[in-house]
């Protein structure tokens, strides 16, 4: 069953959104079944996004993307394969979602324990295909908290970044909600300045700076979440920690349960 997406007439043609993503799935033609599976009328209206509704440029993104999930084959990736590169909690979905329901994937740059730029990448391909799997009621979004206490310019490479913003913006268009980067010190300022350039500018306006002292900024973290469910360490009222026994357990089990399906 098609779904509508709130269909309006184009500003540029008379073409409909429907009309555009119909037509995305006419010039992409038959896909494998995992693969057609993915294409999804929802799917199509993302890549469709990311490009301004142009349909040849959708297209050709996400033909990138259904090559990339041929080869790389992210939903196949498992727990064991990155327990290593998550064992420190650099990356994790806790157990709680924002105020619209968004997964939330936490990051801590201090907590980097590796060079090598792929297993990194393997890592969070395998989070934000969790962190997908747990989208529900059409929500089509994720947020990211990152932790920035006790960053320092060690922690993090312009090749991981550059990879990084890469792999997300071409693969993963419009899953992001916002970055909400807490308490980045002043050292990280030349980063983003290097950054930013491999970023478009709608992934820019999503990163929301926030710092613990300034309550202009803190205030973000009370618009987005509950307080009560949201970590000590960013200000909020759930003391738990990161456990990674526990942690991977949790993960162990979901991909049984991916296995099941």
């Amino acid at each position: 069953m098609m779904m509508s997406f709130g269909l309006k007439k184009s500003s540029s043609s008379a073409l409909t959104q429907q009309d555009r993503i119909d037509e995305v799935r006419e010039l992409i033609g038959p896909q494998p079944p995992k693969l057609s599976a993915f294409c999804t009328d929802a799917m199509i209206s993302r890549y469709l996004r990311a490009r301004s509704w142009n349909v040849k440029k959708a297209v050709k993104m996400l033909q990138s993307t259904l090559k990339w999930r041929s080869e790389y084959k992210p939903d196949e990736i498992r727990w064991e394969e990155v327990a290593e590169e998550a064992a420190t909690g650099k990356i994790y979905q806790w157990n709680y979602q924002d105020r619209q329901g968004r997964p939330v994937l936490i990051m801590r740059p201090r907590c980097q324990n590796s060079n090598s730029v792929k297993a990194q990448i393997k890592c969070l391909v395998y989070f934000m295909e969790k962190a997908i799997s747990d989208l529900r009621g059409g929500t089509e979004q994720i947020v990211w908290l990152v932790d920035f206490n006790g960053f320092n310019l060690a922690h993090v490479s312009i090749n991981a970044s550059r990879e990084t913003a890469y792999v997300l913006q071409e693969h993963y268009p419009e899953r992001l909600a916002l970055a909400i980067l807490y308490d980045p010190p002043k050292i990280f300022q030349p980063l983003w300045k290097v950054s930013k350039p491999f970023l478009d500018s709608k992934t820019v306006e999503k990163v929301k700076f926030v710092h613990s002292d300034d309550p202009n900024t803190s205030n973000i973290l009370e618009e987005v979440f509950e307080m009560e469910r949201l970590e000590s360490a960013f200000g909020g009222k759930d003391c738990s920690v990161f456990e990674i026994d526990k942690y991977a357990e949790r993960m162990r089990e979901y991909d049984n349960n991916r296995r099941e399906d």
